[in-house]
């Protein structure tokens, strides 16, 4: 809790190696981080047991961002794992309050074929409901991905063309993943279209969403939890 103050931290984000690893640690830090008013989050691959997701919840969990690396027989393949189990983890934790977002490495000839990435937006608009982000990430190249079978990187035109999809099956917030700058980072009102947060990799840049939570433009309601320190009092009158 020291560091967070002197850092100016806001919350707390236990990433990189599978956080569930860290379950107990995980539960320390939350309960403490909770009572001094700071917020906590998961990047997880969601298989973790409904139990622990429930100790998580209760010790001030709030927000996911989840990873569904495929559809059924892509997991079962390349992670030895059960995709439904994650898919059930992910609506039993919004049920719990927690706020979710949904991620999905594109591998070439892994992941993007047939229906696949079609069928998980499907999913998410119809499990999860159509205001949960969607983010469509670019792959990179690494251990025996790059040394033996070398697939190559994941082209931007690629994650364009899943994000149209994912508009066109109705999610209203998707998101291109390690493509710093690239203008489907940011977040655009579902209503009017407007440019309301700006993104560059991890900054914000922009930051057009009133202090009740809606669009600057057009007052849409945009669905987000937390805010940026900087905000915007009152809708524009001049529209």
């Amino acid at each position: 809790m020291q560091l967070m103050k002197q850092y100016d931290c806001q919350g707390t984000s236990i990433s990189f190696n599978e956080p569930t690893l860290l379950l107990e640690y995980s539960l320390d830090v939350f309960e403490l981080a909770k009572a001094e008013g700071y917020y906590n989050t998961f990047v997880t691959n969601g298989y973790m047991t409904v139990e622990a997701l429930k100790l998580l919840a209760e010790q001030g969990l709030d927000a996911m961002n989840i990873d569904i690396k495929g559809g059924a027989e892509t997991v079962s393949r390349f992670c030895n794992a059960d995709v439904d189990k994650v898919w059930q983890n992910a609506i039993e934790a919004k049920r719990l309050g927690i706020w979710i977002e949904i991620t999905t490495l594109v591998i070439p000839g892994v992941n993007d074929k047939g229906d696949e990435l079609g069928n998980i937006a499907n999913r998410i608009k119809t499990e999860l409901g159509s205001a949960t982000p969607w983010h469509v990430t670019g792959y990179y190249p690494a251990y025996k991905l790059r040394e033996e079978l070398f697939i190559p990187p994941t082209p931007v035109s690629t994650l364009e063309k899943v994000r149209a999809l994912g508009k066109d099956i109705g999610l209203n917030y998707v998101y291109l993943g390690n493509i710093p700058g690239h203008r489907y980072e940011n977040t655009y009102c579902p209503n009017c279209n407007q440019l309301v947060i700006e993104r560059y990799g991890f900054s914000l840049t922009k930051y057009r969403i009133t202090s009740d939570k809606r669009c600057y433009f057009c007052g849409e309601e945009i669905p987000i939890i937390g805010a940026f320190p900087v905000l915007v009092p009152r809708l524009r009158q001049e529209v």
